[in-house]
């Protein structure tokens, strides 16, 4: 997936979630770290070129929810910041790839450990399938179903200086997503 896609494809999501969320001035985008904050910066940037407000943008770091961080090495914190009190506001989590579940649990678990949102939502750039929680994501970007051999990587300017999705095949030099 090019740039010039996920453009097109971010900016789909945002009318999407207008067109789903009547009172849009209710809305907060939560970007997970790392790659879902520039992604929910995007979904903000075009939704208030659509609407002429801008939505606000938190950040979710989500590591000491996780249920394998025993098995990891010990994560990069990064800060959890929240512009606006999420109490009675629709929380929209937004991430870059959907995979087992289980990162989305981690992150419905630490937004509600600082308040209650009215409704939460998902949304996504890549749902790869593979899913072990019965959780599904409200907004999709791409489906692209892949092995467990297989990764997705959304790469953002902000951490990697190109905006693109690929996929990786273990040992295997990686395609890009067309």
């Amino acid at each position: 997936m090019s740039s010039y896609d996920m453009s097109r494809t971010l900016m789909r999501i945002a009318h999407e979630i207008v067109e789903r969320n009547q009172n849009s001035s209710d809305i907060l985008l939560v970007g997970l770290q790392r790659r879902g904050v520039p992604l929910a910066n995007r979904l903000s940037q075009a939704i208030e070129s659509f609407e002429g407000f801008k939505v606000p943008v938190g950040s979710l770091d989500i590591n000491f929810y996780r249920d394998d961080l025993s098995q990891r090495p010990l994560p990069l914190i990064h800060p959890t910041k929240l512009p606006v009190k999420i109490d009675d506001k629709i929380a929209i989590l937004v991430d870059d790839v959907f995979y087992t579940g289980r990162t989305s649990r981690a992150a419905l678990n630490a937004l509600i450990d600082l308040g209650r949102p009215s409704l939460i939502q998902l949304a996504v750039m890549v749902d790869r399938g593979h899913r072990e929680l019965p959780i599904r994501a409200d907004y999709v970007g791409k489906n692209i179903p892949t092995t467990q051999n297989q990764t997705i990587q959304v790469r953002v300017d902000e951490y990697d200086g190109t905006e693109e999705v690929v996929l990786i095949e273990d040992n295997q030099p990686e395609l890009a997503l067309l």
